[in-house]
């Protein structure tokens, strides 16, 4: 990773410490505002609601301005929205918060996917781009179990105050190391959007929003299914979750490289049809703790070689609106969010067991491996 893009995979740890951080504390987070865990867990849809809202909007106002300039401005939004959670006195105020520090997060990676690709070598343009999802794979890894270990043992608001320092240093590090480019913008808003009324554009969203949400249906469950399935003890579902963040962050780097070799659609069929397979193995197979380890370790591997690939083939066909379309993929990822942990979650609410949410993400991940093979026979040249 050169140092220019390295404020670009700070950003992406801090954004990724500070959409993950909250699961993990919610119990202290209810306890602390006096509030159930399923009415404190809103704060996690809200801040998927203001990435949903943000992303679009946020590019579309400032995309003629210079990327750097942009970037600056979105992280400082982020260290002060983040900020106010700290200080934030009651749950209407922290739930407010959190929606507008989720504003922010797809416009820099919109913009952040642009810069990447501008400042790659030519035919690394895909690793580049993995390169600021590093970040983000790393706060799961890392970041997000000391945080929560902190939090939980001290008080949950110095998890946000991490963040902040997080997003500051992210800041600084835009001053120092981006180089100045000119405005990516050369269109009118109007022919910028024209693309993203055609089915073209909402197959790939659509690929995303479902094909990822396949991911979301296992990991949302991971927990419950490592105890209740697996049979592991619950004191170490912590130490079980590093498995699945280095299988998350080889996976990074295994998409962008893929995605730069290959034809990124194709690496994305391919990738989502593993991913249905592993899944499959998951439903059948997890009660046996050595193999449900090992496909911990791979399912996480799969579900986070997606990203890149299919970032790629948005960027590729938005011609005249790539920063903007790479803001709709964010948007999309946190749709999948949703979806996954909500489809995932139906078994359970008629008495199944915790091994049927990944049944259901195999089924999420066979429809966006067909929605892949649509776009490729349909738009593929």
């Amino acid at each position: 990773m050169t140092k220019q893009l390295l404020p670009l995979a700070i950003g992406g740890l801090a954004i990724g410490t500070t959409e993950f951080i909250i699961m993990g504390l919610l119990p202290d987070v209810a306890k602390d505002l006096g509030v159930s865990i399923p009415v404190a867990g809103h704060l996690i849809s809200a801040y998927a609601f203001g990435v949903v809202v943000g992303a679009p909007i946020l590019v579309a106002l400032s995309s003629k301005f210079p990327p750097k300039n942009i970037l600056i401005v979105y992280m400082i939004l982020f260290t002060l929205f983040n900020a106010l959670s700290i200080v934030a006195p009651d749950y209407n105020t922290l739930l407010m918060s959190r929606f507008l520090a989720g504003l922010p997060h797809g416009a820099f990676f919109g913009v952040g996917t642009i810069v990447a690709i501008k400042l790659a070598t030519k035919g690394k343009e895909a690793q580049a781009v993995s390169s600021m999802f590093t970040g983000l794979t790393l706060a799961i890894l890392f970041v997000v179990p000391i945080l929560t270990y902190i939090g939980h043992i001290t008080s949950y608001k110095w998890a946000f105050f991490a963040v902040s320092f997080l997003g500051a240093i992210t800041v600084l590090s835009l001053f120092k190391f981006m180089p100045k480019l000119k405005s990516l913008k050369t269109v009118t808003f109007k022919e910028e959007i024209e693309f993203f009324l055609t089915f073209k554009a909402w197959n790939i969203i659509l690929i995303v929003a479902i094909g990822f949400g396949g991911f979301f249906a296992w990991f949302s469950y991971i927990a419950p299914l490592l105890i209740n399935v697996s049979k592991f003890d619950p004191s170490s579902i912590s130490y079980l979750m590093l498995i699945a963040g280095i299988g998350m962050v080889l996976g990074n780097i295994l998409g962008g490289y893929l995605a730069d070799k290959k034809d990124p659609i194709k690496v994305a069929i391919y990738l989502l049809s593993f991913m249905v397979f592993f899944l499959l193995l998951v439903f059948f197979l997890s009660e046996n703790k050595t193999i449900s380890l090992v496909l911990t370790f791979i399912c996480g591997v799969f579900a986070m070689s997606i990203g890149t690939p299919i970032n790629m083939v948005m960027v590729k066909n938005a011609k005249n609106s790539e920063m903007l379309g790479a803001a709709f993929m964010q948007a999309a990822f946190n749709v999948a969010n949703s979806l996954g942990a909500l489809f995932g979650g139906i078994p359970l609410l008629f008495g199944f067991n915790y091994n049927y949410p990944a049944l259901v993400g195999a089924f999420m991940a066979f429809l966006g491996a067909i929605l892949c093979m649509i776009f490729y026979k349909k738009y593929h040249s």
